[in-house]
């Protein structure tokens, strides 16, 4: 039934043109630490400034949120927000290393993954995990930042952010019933 509604929809966008993939999964998760916009006079967009920084700036070119969704144009974005009483700041956007900080370069510190998605975007699902404790943020950049170009990758589950298997498992589903009837 499912497959029979989505190649339905499928065909309301060439038939019809109803714009059924007008709202989808385009708002990036991949702008972590610093952005790609590069305001600084130098050209080093990477340096300009940091994480802590950067979660505090609204972008002209390119937002990010965790699990977000967005018009094919980004002028409106949604995205969780979440909070696990320890740290001291909302999680709004994925962390990871620019390219100075990590020792194999740019890099996602977060265990996030894609579930489903139909081609039209009428349902998306999507999974976020997300420690219970402090969320290790000095921890990574500096580990990360004494390591050579030989040694391995200090990842998230090194810490002891997971541990005793303390995280919570964020399910995030959006679905469509029309093209702009989002739940």
């Amino acid at each position: 039934m499912t497959i029979l509604a989505e190649k339905r929809r499928l065909g309301e966008i060439t038939e019809l043109g109803r714009p059924w993939r007008l709202w989808g999964p385009y708002l990036s998760e991949r702008q972590w630490g610093t952005v790609r916009e590069d305001y600084s006079n130098d050209g080093n967009a990477w340096n300009y400034f940091t994480h802590d920084q950067a979660r505090s700036r609204a972008y002209k070119w390119g937002e990010d949120g965790i699990a977000g969704i967005s018009d094919d144009q980004q002028r409106l974005c949604f995205s969780i927000a979440l909070w696990n009483y320890k740290d001291p700041i909302l999680k709004e956007r994925l962390f990871g290393l620019t390219n100075s900080e990590g020792n194999h370069g740019e890099d996602v510190k977060e265990y996030y993954f894609y579930l489903d998605n139909t081609p039209t975007h009428s349902y998306m699902k999507y999974l976020y995990k997300y420690p219970q404790s402090f969320f290790p943020y000095d921890d990574l950049v500096q580990t990360n930042g004494r390591r050579s170009r030989t040694d391995l990758d200090y990842e998230l589950v090194d810490t002891s952010a997971f541990a005793n298997n303390r995280y919570f498992d964020v399910e995030i589903e959006f679905a469509k019933a029309d093209v702009n009837d989002i739940l």
